[in-house]
C-alpha cells in the first residue's frame, strides 16, 4: 500500500512555541497560611512578602486587590491557555473562577481556619482569546457560615463585559473549635 505525501501541518508552517517559568516552594506559603488570618495572608501574597502559589505562575495571573470578602485578580489570555479550537480552555477559566471564589472566602477566615471547594458551577458567556486583552476576575462572598460558605466570581474584560460567571460552595474547617469541643 502506497502512502500519500503528507501535507505540512500548521505547526510546521507557523513554528513551535515554548514557554518557561519558575515557581517557589509551595510549602513556604502553606506553612504561613495556617498562622495568619486570611486577609493578612492574601495581602502578603499581593505585596510579594510571600511567594505566589505555583498555579498563579503556571496560568500567569496576579492578585490586584484584597479586602475582607472580596478579591480581584488579573490575567492576560495567551496562546498557552488555548484549547484545540483556538480559545482559552474552559478549565483555565474555571480555575481562575475557583481561585477568586476560594480566596474571597479565605479573606474572611481567622488564623488557623481553612477551606476547600466543595463545588464550582461556571457559565461561559463569551469566548476568550489572546485578542480579548487584560481581564479581571473578582471573587465575592455571598454567605459565610460556621461550616460552609457561598462565593461567586465574575470574569470580565477591560470594557466590563462579562465573559464567565461562577458560584462555589466551600467547606470551612475550624480546627480551634474542634479542639475546644473535644476538651
Amino acid at each position: 500500500m502506497q502512502q500519500a505525501n503528507p501535507q505540512p501541518s500548521q505547526l510546521d508552517l507557523l513554528g513551535e512555541r515554548s514557554r518557561a517559568y519558575d515557581w517557589d516552594d509551595p510549602a513556604i506559603s502553606a506553612a504561613v497560611a495556617r498562622e495568619l488570618d486570611g486577609v493578612t495572608f492574601l495581602t502578603a501574597l499581593l505585596n510579594g512578602s510571600l511567594p505566589a502559589p505555583p498555579v498563579a505562575r503556571t496560568l500567569d495571573f496576579t492578585p490586584v486587590t484584597v479586602e475582607p470578602g472580596n478579591v480581584v485578580f488579573e490575567f492576560t489570555p495567551a496562546e498557552f491557555h488555548y484549547n484545540p479550537i483556538g480559545t482559552v480552555h474552559g478549565g483555565v477559566l474555571s480555575t481562575l473562577c475557583d481561585s477568586a471564589c476560594g480566596c474571597a472566602v479565605q479573606s474572611l477566615l481567622p488564623a488557623g481556619t481553612y477551606y476547600t471547594s466543595l463545588d464550582l458551577s461556571v457559565k461561559f458567556l463569551r469566548p476568550v482569546t489572546s485578542g480579548t486583552g487584560r481581564m479581571r476576575f473578582a471573587g465575592t462572598v455571598a454567605h459565610l457560615g460556621g461550616r460552609s460558605a457561598l462565593a461567586e466570581a465574575r470574569l470580565s474584560d477591560a470594557a466590563g463585559k462579562l465573559h464567565a460567571h461562577a458560584t462555589s460552595s466551600c467547606m470551612i474547617f475550624r480546627p480551634s473549635l474542634a479542639n475546644t469541643a473535644a476538651s
